[in-house]
């Protein structure tokens, strides 16, 4: 009996030992869950980057004022006809009154 009580008790020290301390244990598995959710958050934000790109390039194949818009603000082109003005600002002289 006393064997058996010896047994069973060393059995359970060592299921212990694998569940807190040894290889896959419940602190692995929270480290494991934690990264997966870290990634999947990393992947929702480029799911959404990848869809603004593809709405970008929808937009830019299909009509001419998103292609005219970024030409203006990228590339700094004007139209035929149009005056291009630069207004550069510098400190305004302050009212000592």
């Amino acid at each position: 009996m006393k064997r058996l009580l010896f047994v069973l008790i060393a059995l359970l020290a060592m299921l212990q030992y694998r569940l807190w301390l040894g290889e896959k244990s419940l602190a692995e598995s929270f480290h494991l869950q934690e990264q997966i959710r870290l990634q999947q958050q990393s992947n929702a934000q480029l799911v959404a980057r990848n869809q603004v790109l593809r709405e970008e390039i929808s937009d830019l194949r299909s009509g001419t004022e998103a292609l005219e818009e970024r030409a203006r603000n990228e590339l700094g082109m004007v139209k035929d006809g149009e005056t291009f003005f630069r207004v550069v600002g510098g400190e305004r002289p302050s009212d000592s009154n």
